[in-house]
């Protein structure tokens, strides 16, 4: 790549995936993190970003909006990319036409399963073991006006067995996303996806 691409996080909450993220892409030759955006300013996010000396923004609903500060400082930073970890609001469809396929989610279940509105952290977890699930995982897909329904661009997954509670699901689903999102987003970004390797069947037990 001639300019290093830039990206901005979103993220909600704890964090602890925006921290990989900061993470792995500290010192990359190619893609830097440009800005951190959440719309909860008790979040422990906040903190993780300020370890990496990672600029960032607070903002309300009516910063959301096509007028508002959010799409404003994605300009002044010259955001190329967004990426979105554990960011609860759906995103409006300004922001999509305005990074047009370059805005990727990360969701903890196998999609199309267990997704939709208010299918998030442990209500996914606990709906899975509900179901009777003998595996569940990640699922990593573009953003569109819906919430989950994107274009579909990496999976992993991980074995459920009988004992395991919504809790260890997590745990196990929390540790793949640890471990593949970074990568993910650096090869969508720099046009090398699929990963090498049969990561699709990747089992985190």
């Amino acid at each position: 790549m001639n300019q290093k691409a830039r990206v901005a996080v979103f993220a909600s909450g704890g964090g602890s995936n925006a921290e990989e993220i900061f993470k792995y892409f500290q010192n990359h030759p190619d893609i830097r993190i440009s800005l951190l955006l959440t719309n909860n300013p008790q979040a422990k996010v906040l903190e993780r970003a300020q370890k990496y000396n990672i600029p960032v923004m607070v903002f309300s609903k009516n910063d959301f909006t096509p007028s508002g500060n959010v799409l404003r400082s994605l300009s002044e930073k010259n955001v190329t990319h967004v990426v979105l970890a554990g960011f609860l609001w759906l995103i409006p469809e300004f922001l999509i036409r305005a990074f047009p396929d370059k805005i990727i989610n990360i969701h903890p279940a196998l999609l199309p399963k267990f997704g939709g509105k208010g299918m998030y952290g442990d209500k996914v977890h606990t709906a899975v073991k509900q179901a009777g699930e003998k595996c569940s995982g990640l699922t990593i897909h573009l953003v569109n006006e819906k919430y989950d329904e994107g274009k579909i661009l990496y999976q992993a997954k991980c074995e459920i067995s009988e004992t395991d509670t919504p809790s260890d699901i997590a745990s196990k689903v929390l540790k793949l996303e640890h471990e593949y999102y970074p990568r993910v987003i650096e090869g969508w970004i720099l046009n090398k996806l699929p990963l090498s390797g049969n990561l699709k069947s990747i089992a985190a037990v």
